[in-house]
Order: structure tokens, then sequence, then C-alpha cells
């Protein structure tokens, strides 16, 4: 057998068994996509599986865009969403997937108490985001969804948490539903936030302008080690916000009782 005839029979082996990698992270990532942490089922994927995972859906052709950090973004890259005042002595971190349910019920329950107490200088509010449940259970919603949020920051903080609480009342049922993978879908639901769709919302929305910024965000849910979402912190220390009943979270007055007891006085 010719040299170049064996190198590339050797090169098509090599591609098989990466492929046959990737589909089994992809698979251990959908079966062990629940971790039950503090009593609160959190939509999770598998570390060891989340980075092939991630890895093999960054090489699509919406990541070969060019890089554009979102406006009033922080941190290198622009990783981080702030929501509040830039000087508050404590900072609410908080981790979402787009498509996490538990998010969901983190969100609809308490977003607006996240909002009222940053407006207040209780604490500032720094967003993060993940997007495992792409590569876990196939679609495109988490990444979608966070370009939109991205062309949302880019108009302002505020536009930004009016339409993650407009996405998270629209939540789809189930995670594996890929709703928001449909870019008219996004459009769609920001026009439930007032002057949000502008005519450069609306192009980066549809031509997903900010898909480098999201694989950079994405991936910094892997660097930093976190193992699911939702994922809040007051100061470093873990909040527990689940009320142990399905996705409900805690209220909004043991919340706030929560977080007296850990801030920083």
């Amino acid at each position: 057998m010719a040299t170049s005839t064996k190198n590339d029979h050797r090169g098509r082996e090599a591609r098989t068994r990466l492929r046959a990698q990737r589909e089994e992270a992809a698979r251990r990532a959908g079966l062990r996509g629940r971790l039950v942490v503090g009593g609160a089922v959190l939509a999770a994927a598998a570390i060891a599986a989340g980075g092939a995972v991630y890895a093999t859906n960054s090489a699509a052709p919406e990541a070969d865009k060019p890089f554009v950090q979102p406006a009033h973004t922080t941190g290198k890259d622009g990783i981080t969403v702030p929501y509040g005042k830039a000087d508050a002595r404590n900072v609410l971190s908080v981790w979402l997937d787009p498509r996490c349910p538990y998010c969901a019920g983190v969100e609809t329950g308490l977003g607006r108490t996240f909002r009222e107490e940053a407006d207040a200088g209780t604490f500032r509010v720094e967003y993060h985001f993940a997007t495992f449940l792409d590569g876990a259970l196939g679609g495109k919603g988490s990444k979608r969804a966070l370009n939109a949020l991205g062309a949302a920051v880019n108009e302002s903080p505020e536009k930004f948490v009016e339409y993650l609480r407009v996405l998270y009342a629209n939540h789809p049922e189930k995670e594996a539903d890929d709703t928001f993978g449909s870019t008219a879908t996004l459009l769609e639901l920001a026009d439930q936030v007032p002057g949000l769709r502008t005519p450069a919302f609306n192009k980066a929305v549809k031509e997903l302008t900010y898909m480098p910024w999201v694989e950079k965000v994405g991936q910094a849910f892997y660097d930093q080690g976190k193992k699911g979402t939702p994922d809040v912190s007051l100061d470093g220390k873990e909040l527990t916000l689940n009320s142990g009943k399905g996705i409900e979270s805690i209220t909004p007055e043991a919340f706030r009782k929560l977080v007296a007891e850990n801030r920083k006085a």
C-alpha cells in the first residue's frame, strides 16, 4: 500500500475515533444532566464530558464571526453582565442557562427582587451564563438566547434584565424543547420589552452577531469549575434558593432574610 494511501486510511480512522468520542461525551452529558444538590434538582452537565461537548459545538460556522463585545459588560471579553451600582459592597453572582427550567424558576420567582435590591444598593448582581444544555440535549436555544441577551445588554442593562424576565416567563416547559433556537421567536418575545426592538438589536439577533462572545461566556462555566445551574452566591457564599417543590424558588421574603444573614456588614 502506498504511503499516501496509508496516511489517508489512518486519517479516516482518527476522525472516526474522534467522532465516536464526541458522540459518547454528548450521550454521557445527557445521561448525567441532573445533579441533586441541597435537595434541589439542578440541570447540569458532567464537567469531564462537558468540555468535549462544548468543543464540538464551538466548531459551528456561527462561531467564525468576528468577536464583538456587547456594551455594558465587564471582565475579560465581557463575560459578566452586571446590574446595579458599581460601588455596591456586596455582589450577588447568578449563573443561568437559558434552557434550564430551574433557572426559570429562580428568575420568575426572585428576578424582580434581585433588581429591587440591586437598585437599593443592597448588592450588585453579576449575571453569568452557561450553554451546556445545547450540547447535552442537542439544539441551539441556549446559545441563541444568550446571543439575543447580548444584543439586549448592548442596548442597556435595564433592557437586558427586562428581556431576561420575558424569556424565562415564556420558557418552554421542558428543557429538551429548543424553542429559543428560533431567532423569530426571540425577536417576537423582544416585542414585550418597550424600546428593545431597535435596528441594531434586530440585526444582532438575526445575524447572530454576538456568537463569539457567547462562546467565551459559555466556556467560563467550565473554566470556573461550575457544576450546574442555577448557581447563586453572595460574596462567594452559595445560597440555596430552590424551595424543594419542583422548580419553584423560595419566597422574596425568605431570600431577603437569607441575604441579611450572609451579606457583609
